[in-house]
């Protein structure tokens, strides 16, 4: 069997949901706990964060005030000035224990939805025999976050590809311009929580890795040029300041 069908059995072995536990991140007792603010969208209000793991497997969690994915972005109509929105676990994991070039940002899971495109060729998550017609559903990505000044001062933006590099990529990269993996993790909605399993090599030292959780909304650059996607709105930060405070035990 090759290492692409091997990637893809066992992310779709991981889309069960017998994997989420039933646990929620606001009733764990070592979850970065965040208050209620009634001035972010219920849906992306987050209440707590939370990651724990059982051997090679991470699950990480969400807790929001409303239902969680709940909300979309509203069609563009096109991919340039596509909107996304995403659920995501900023991590101190170095971008290589999952296959990109290391040292190049911060690693990150997102649970993300684009009406506009589709970035997961490999799956149908609609199961409508088309691979390329379900970016509105949630799906994930690994993501690798950099600081880019021209989304804006401060901002974040998925580190682009420059012309002429080839950095090491994951397998299931998705083929766009940008350090981004479709891994094929299936999020699992259960009302204001929202989890998402994701496994590593069994080489991957995984104790003390810290985290956050963060939602946010990204836009792909109306010229389609890098910076390709920038963050244009951070709803919520867990840690209130993206210290990634959360520890894998």
């Amino acid at each position: 069997m090759n290492k692409l069908a091997i990637a893809s059995a066992l992310t779709a072995t991981l889309t069960l949901p017998s994997f989420a536990d039933g646990v929620h991140a606001h009733k764990m007792d070592n979850a970065i706990k965040s208050g209620a603010n009634e001035a972010v969208h219920a849906s992306f209000d987050i209440l707590a964060a939370h990651a724990h793991r059982k051997g090679n497997v991470v699950t990480f969690h969400m807790t929001t005030a409303g239902k969680s994915g709940a909300e979309k972005p509203s069609a563009h109509g096109e991919l340039a000035g596509a909107p996304v929105y995403a659920y995501v676990w900023p991590t101190s994991l170095d971008p290589s224990t999952v296959g990109f070039e290391a040292k190049t940002g911060i690693l990150a899971l997102a649970a993300t939805s684009h009406p506009d495109f589709d970035d997961t060729p490999l799956y149908d998550e609609n199961g409508d025999g088309d691979l390329a017609n379900d970016g509105d559903l949630w799906h994930s990505h690994w993501v690798v976050m950099t600081g880019n000044d021209a989304c804006g001062d401060g901002a974040l933006a998925v580190r682009d590809i420059a012309d002429g590099t080839t950095p090491k990529l994951p397998l299931t990269w998705p083929g766009l311009p940008i350090f981004i993996d479709s891994p094929g993790y299936s999020p699992v909605f259960d009302g204001d929580e929202i989890v998402v399993n994701a496994p590593f090599s069994q080489d991957t030292d995984l104790a003390g890795t810290n985290y956050d959780g963060v939602t946010s909304a990204l836009r792909v650059n109306a010229s389609i040029h890098a910076p390709l996607l920038c963050v244009t709105n951070v709803f919520d930060v867990a840690s209130g300041n993206l210290s990634l405070p959360g520890e894998l035990k």
